[in-house]
């Protein structure tokens, strides 16, 4: 057994603001350091932070959604076409509605649900880390989510965060047999990105194997298999009805939305475009390191997973962030952008927090304080590079 395969230790009492108060704090504090590093690097380079975070990339298409509706497109010269149908509702009503309330424009709007959001999404880690392994490691579970490398898209008016906080919340509602807040945040996922199929899996597959189990030794009473119908049945209701509701408008039918991402040549091969772009960085020396980290970052994700399974995680968890990782890394597109589209996969993350939450705190402040000061430093290179995140 290594210090990685630690048993799950009992469930904890519920994750009241005071408990997670620790991991909030710590949160806040490596988000701060991000945005101050951030704020800096981009002076340097006659930049505006705050443009950076708000209105390039995925912002300015969220950000005209809020402001114009569905229907702006565009044609490239090549003959492909971006349609901002591609994008999910949830953020843009939100930054509408945001704005609509204050004086904020969407695209500031979008960056405080943003910041709100990742500030629930924290809690959200804590919740299902401190049920799964303890309060101590549930702290630790937060502050590796808050320094991955690309965590600066947590504090960007993206829709990462507000997935994230929707995707945790729905499979703590799920371990605690809250079945139907699970169903209706499983729903709201399903409305902010595609892979919010991945928080309706959990939910079904969850439910289905406790049907199963109950078969089997008789246990349940009428009313929690009614909330777990009911759940399974709200679940997939945002994301089948923005994906049927684009097909209606496009006159594409119930395939229609895989036409739009078809527009921006993204789709779901199964891996192999992503294997092929890999393969292509062997042809010369310097890219050949590149391809050797891709192939070493695909690795560590899989071996997280194992470690995953070992640990014997719960079920809703293994389901959740195996369809996470499966659809970032298979989609055909958007290569430089999977490790963002990997971030809400942060189940893939439990496995450390117990392996930290052993150490002394001034030893584990050291490591992950170090860490933190790296991820700023990369997520301001990042930003100011000249391609999305």
């Amino acid at each position: 057994m290594t210090d990685l395969e630690t048993p799950a230790a009992p469930p904890r009492p519920g994750p009241s603001w005071r408990r997670a108060a620790p991991a909030l704090l710590g949160y806040a504090a490596v988000r701060a350091l991000g945005l101050a590093v951030l704020a800096v690097w981009s002076a340097t380079r006659d930049k505006s932070a705050l443009t950076l975070l708000s209105a390039r990339w995925d912002s300015l298409w969220y950000s005209r959604v809020a402001e114009l509706g569905y229907g702006y497109e565009v044609r490239l010269p090549n003959g492909d076409v971006h349609s901002n149908l591609a994008f999910f509702p949830l953020l843009p009503w939100l930054e509408r509605g945001v704005s609509a309330v204050s004086p904020l424009s969407a695209a500031h709007a979008g960056l405080l649900v943003s910041w709100v959001a990742s500030l629930a999404a924290a809690w959200g880690i804590f919740a299902v880390a401190d049920h799964v392994y303890g309060r101590r490691a549930g702290v630790c579970a937060v502050l590796v989510w808050a320094v991955l490398p690309v965590g600066i898209v947590q504090s960007m008016a993206y829709s990462e965060s507000l997935f994230t906080a929707l995707a945790a919340w729905s499979l703590y509602a799920v371990l605690t047999g809250h079945w139907l807040t699970a169903g209706l945040l499983a729903s709201l996922a399903g409305l902010t990105r595609p892979v919010g199929a991945a928080v309706v899996a959990a939910v079904w597959v969850t439910a289905i194997a406790s049907f199963a189990g109950e078969r089997s030794a008789p246990s349940a009473d009428g009313a929690s298999v009614w909330r777990r119908a009911l759940a399974m049945l709200i679940a997939p209701l945002g994301a089948a009805g923005y994906v049927l509701w684009v097909g209606h408008r496009t006159g594409g039918g119930p395939l229609g939305y895989l036409d739009v991402q078809a527009g921006w040549r993204n789709g779901f091969d199964g891996g192999h475009a992503f294997a092929r772009f890999v393969a292509d960085k062997f042809t010369s020396f310097p890219s050949a390191l590149a391809g050797l980290g891709l192939i070493a970052g695909v690795g560590l994700l899989v071996w997280l997973y194992v470690i995953c399974v070992r640990q014997r995680q719960p079920l809703p968890l293994l389901v959740y962030a195996g369809v996470v990782t499966a659809l970032a890394l298979c989609a055909s597109s958007y290569f430089g952008s999977k490790p963002r589209l990997l971030l809400p996969a942060f189940p893939l993350l439990l496995p450390l927090a117990p392996a930290l939450a052993r150490l002394r705190t001034a030893r584990s402040a050291w490591v992950l304080g170090g860490v933190a000061v790296a991820s700023a430093a990369y997520g301001a290179f990042w930003l100011n590079g000249s391609g999305p995140p």
